[in-house]
Order: C-alpha cells, then structure tokens, then sequence
C-alpha cells in the first residue's frame, strides 16, 4: 500500500512545528517537511522528521518536488504552521486538488493594510491607522492620529518589528530601525501607523466559522508586546462572550475566511472590543496547547484532519481552566544556569514546565516573540485555582543571565586580574 504523507511547508520553533509532525503520525500519515533552512528547526533531526529542502517562496519549484513526491506516496494534504508561507500552501492545494485555505484571502488577511481597509468597509471596529512609506509620512500619520502610536511592518507576525512610539523621539528610533536597513522585511517596506487601542487583551480561537474559545493575556513592559500572561478561557460574561464572537464572524465574511483555523486578536476599549489582528491560522506559541487542556480538543489535530479530507471533531470532552506565564530575559548576556524546572513540574495542577533555551545559551533581546526562552501552563476546574497553581511554580522557577562583557572588559581579561563577580540578573521575567 502507498504510504500516505502529509507535507508541511516550513516548520516552527515555538513547538507548533513539531505538534504538526506528531499529530500527523497519530493520524497514520508520514509528514515531510519542505524547508528553505532546516537547520533553524532543531526538533527536525531530534525527532527523525524526514525534510527536503527546497525554496519555499518559488511555487514551481515546489509544484515540481510535489510532484515528484506523488510517484513515490500518496499525498494525503499540504499546509503549514508557518503564517509566511500559508497561502503558498493553499497554492498548491488548489494545484494538486487537495482542501486548502483560499489563498487569495490568505495574502489579502496578511497583508495588514489590506486586511484594515476591508475591515472598515465591513464596519469592523478597528483601531484608527494610516499607511506610510517614509519617515516623513510616518511623522505626518502619527500627527494625525496622534501619539502613542503603534509602528508596524505592513506584513509580518510574531510581534516582529512591532513598538509603541510614546513620543517624537522614539517615533524617530523606531521608524529609523524599520527604514535604515537593520529590519528585514517580507515585502516592500510599509509601515503601518495605527492608534494605540488601550484595554484588556482577549483573542478568539477559531476553526471553521466555530468560536471555540477566548483567550484573556497580558503582556510586559512597553514599548514592546510580549506576552506574559494567558489564560484560557477569559473569564467574560455570556454577553461579552457573544460580542467578540460576533465581531469574529464579521471578521471572516469580510476577509473571506472561515476555511481552517484563525486567531482574532481583540482590546476591549471604552467602544467595546476593537479589532487588533485577524491571523489566518492557529495562535502561535502555547495556545493551542491551553485550549487542549481546557477543553480536550486538540485543534493542531483537527486542522490536519480538515487538511486530508476526514470529517473533525469540535466537541468539548471537559471544562477546565487554564493559565500560564511566559519567561523572557531582562537583558542581554549568557544564561549561566536554570533552577526549579523539575520541582515546579511536581507541582500539583502544573501541566507543562518547558525552557526553549539551555545554559551557556547566547541571549539577545529582540523584542518580539524570539525572546521567549519557557513557560508554565497549569490546569485545574477554575481559572483562579489555576493562576495560582502558576504563582506557586514560578516561585520556585529562577536563572541567572550574566552579562556579556564590554570592550574594556574584553581587553583587560588578557591581563591577570582578580575581578569582583559580574552582576546578573535572576528569574521570574
């Protein structure tokens, strides 16, 4: 019998990736990654994932090593838990007549200027928001808006390239870092201008047209937006629950989605929930593994049975709550050591305790999503037991980052010198 595969299009490196490659071999498929860069996916080789790789942006030559591929399995599906390269995946489902995303509403749903204009002639609240392509009209559209304003890539994800500007001077910084050549973008350079939505966080998990569930976060220290804190499901009222449903649906009529998973980021302003970003996909990093807790329903599954064709299954198996705290360093340097990890995964209602870094790691804030370096989700019956189970871990979570030297350092160490210990900084970020 041909072997039947699944092709997955690039991987990720905050454990969606390989949830991907694990759940299609619970599904009896043989999953096959396509990569520009393998190497950037270090479960790929741990974990024995068979990898090609190709030019993930040259859809014929992807065409080509499908098809060459298909004289050798059966391909059973095609996607991607990559937000760059899913509309390519929907390119060549449509090619190889396999279900797939529309990737026409995909590339409109990233391309964040796009997706704003078709929001607002849906009557979708969203933030107000201009589009400039040099520092002059930055300056010009923060005027209008009025700062704080958020800069943004026009097409991007993961916080990448994202800040709050308080001011003309960091107005100034940050569109100097997007324009001089130190950002990399996925497009031309466009820099989305748009008005600091202040309120709660919330974003709708979806598959289909089916809300399954709202996730409630807050995140660290501006200017940036890193995640801190998630639990899922908020703890909203049956109405609040069905305002942002509705806004969701909304959303998806007027972007054309509604085929697979989508992740609907939401502030909940003086005017109601406002629209901060629709995500053609599943949320990244631990959400869909909180959802799973909470409700037993494993989306990353459901999406590959959509995916291949066989019939998915949405239905909640229970109700539980859960909550997590993401670990990010507070500066620069070498992480000398982790403590706690093991004694925090003891801890009764500690569902998962995981560091994506080890000791000795180089760390350098970015300011975007590559800064995570662990987490902790707990889960019990209610979301307050829950917070508190991940209170009680985090106590007993700590590490040290030591700084990396400067030049003056780096020239007296050739000398012998006895030097007071360096500073670092300790835990619980």
């Amino acid at each position: 019998m041909t072997r039947r595969v699944l092709i997955l299009l690039e991987g990720n490196t905050l454990g969606t990736g390989l949830q991907y490659a694990q759940a299609a071999r619970r599904l009896g498929l043989h999953p096959i990654t396509l990569s520009a860069d393998p190497t950037q996916y270090d479960y790929l080789a741990a974990d024995g994932i068979e990898t090609i790789r190709i030019d993930t942006t040259n859809l014929d030559a992807l065409i080509g090593e499908c098809s060459r591929l298909r004289e050798i399995y059966r391909i059973a599906g095609i996607t991607s838990a990559r937000e760059p390269v899913y509309a390519t995946a929907g390119k060549l489902c449509r090619h190889f007549g396999l279900p797939g995303p529309n990737p026409a509403s995909i590339e409109r749903c990233c391309d964040k200027f796009t997706q704003r204009q078709l929001l607002a002639e849906a009557g979708v609240p969203i933030p107000a928001y201009r589009l400039a392509l040099d520092a002059t009209e930055v300056e010009r559209s923060a005027a209008e808006i009025g700062l704080p304003v958020i800069l943004k890539p026009g097409v991007g994800n993961g916080s990448y390239g994202v800040r709050l500007c308080r001011d003309v001077d960091e107005l100034a910084e940050h569109t100097a870092y997007l324009l001089g050549g130190k950002h990399i973008w996925r497009s031309s350079p466009r820099i989305l201008v748009e008005e600091f939505a202040r309120g709660t966080y919330y974003c709708a998990e979806i598959m289909g047209d089916e809300v399954i569930g709202i996730t409630a976060g807050n995140f660290g220290p501006l200017p940036h937006f890193l995640f801190r804190e998630l639990a899922f499901p908020a703890s909203l009222s049956d109405d609040d629950n069905r305002r942002i449903a509705d806004v969701s649906l909304s959303c998806l009529r007027a972007l054309g989605l509604g085929w697979g998973p989508t992740a609907i980021e939401f502030r909940w302003t003086k005017r109601g929930p406002v629209v901060i970003e629709v995500n053609p996909r599943l949320a990244g990093g631990i959400g869909p593994r909180m959802v799973q807790l909470a409700y037993g329903i494993d989306l990353i599954t459901e999406h590959i049975k959509l995916v291949i064709g066989d019939e998915w299954d949405l239905r909640r198996r229970h109700s539980h709550a859960t909550a997590s705290r993401i670990f990010h360093p507070d500066r620069d340097g070498t992480l000398d050591w982790i403590d706690g990890a093991s004694r925090a995964a003891a801890v009764l209602g500690v569902a998962e305790v995981k560091f994506y870094v080890k000791p000795k790691a180089q760390i350098v804030m970015k300011g975007d999503y590559r800064d995570r370096i662990g987490h902790v989700i707990a889960v019990s019956p209610n979301l307050a037991q829950s917070e508190a189970v991940v209170r009680h871990a985090i106590d007993l979570i700590d590490w040290s980052i030591k700084p990396f030297p400067s030049l003056g350092e780096q020239e007296q160490s050739a000398a012998p010198h006895f030097p007071e210990p360096a500073q670092v900084s300790q835990g619980k970020r």
